[in-house]
């Protein structure tokens, strides 16, 4: 079934560089990249198409976890997170990614790509939009948190993303900073990955047991190739990100989403 994965050893690293840089250029998790690729990789291997794209997200959330600790560690040393609000969401936004998980193994093929591809359209715009929601209220106490955060966990490890895109604005709301609100958003990315990675594995446990490689809907090859090229390049984006004016570069990635988007929706 899995044939040649020499080539494959090459092309994720690559894969990984691409959205790292990509993620530090548009402050995005790079999940919205690499589970389309991820899909495509996997069609070409001929994983079973009842759980192709399961796979593809839940290898995507693997990565997560491991290119989030640095982000996470290099904002908090600046003092930028806000640990009194990833301790309010935090715990909803575990719940959350472990439901995600679970809704992703009860969706079929075709409703769960339709749901990351309409996804993938609705985030190029909000990128291309460059829309910041205007502070109305503060943060919520605990269990407005945790209802928050169930809601951004469950949406994030249901599409393999990571959940930035979703608590950045929810901070900016709630009347944080966007420094902080940017690296408070890393900093809860981290949880939702662990938790969603777990989930995947738990339901994808019987499904996969054919496939080299892979734990429940988890590809190691991939999340190891991937993590790493991503880990070393997404500090070039963010120097990119503040040398150069990046309105037309997001522009640009923004189409390449939707036509990303309109692949998964199409088939």
């Amino acid at each position: 079934m899995i044939d040649d994965m020499g080539f494959y050893w090459l092309a994720f690293p690559l894969v990984g560089a691409v959205a790292g840089v990509l993620a530090g250029l548009f402050g995005i998790g790079g999940g919205i990249v690499v589970v389309p690729v991820l899909y495509l990789f996997f069609r070409h291997m001929g994983i079973d198409e009842a759980y192709r794209i399961h796979l593809a997200i839940g290898t995507s959330l693997a990565i997560i976890v491991f290119t989030s600790v640095s982000s996470l560690v290099a904002h908090h040393r600046r003092g930028a997170v806000l640990w009194h609000a990833v301790r309010v969401l935090a715990g909803g936004i575990v719940i959350g990614g472990l439901l995600g998980a679970a809704l992703a193994h009860a969706m079929s093929f075709a409703t769960l790509r339709t749901a990351f591809g309409l996804l993938v359209i609705v985030i190029a715009l909000y990128i291309v939009l460059g829309y910041r929601p205007p502070p109305r209220r503060t943060l919520p106490g605990l269990a407005g948190g945790t209802l928050a955060g169930t809601a951004m966990g469950a949406i994030a490890s249901l599409a393999g993303i990571g959940g930035g895109v979703m608590t950045n604005p929810f901070l900016l709301w709630c009347g944080a900073p966007m420094r902080n609100a940017v690296a408070t958003a890393a900093a809860c990315t981290f949880p939702v990955a662990v938790a969603g990675t777990l989930g995947f594995v738990v339901a994808g446990w019987p499904v996969t047991a054919g496939v080299p490689g892979a734990t429940g809907y988890v590809f190691w090859p991939a999340v190891a190739g991937i993590a790493v090229g991503s880990t070393l390049t997404a500090p070039l984006g963010a120097r990119i990100a503040h040398a150069v004016p990046v309105q037309g570069l997001r522009r640009a990635f923004a189409v390449l989403l939707v036509l990303v988007g309109l692949r998964m929706l199409l088939g």
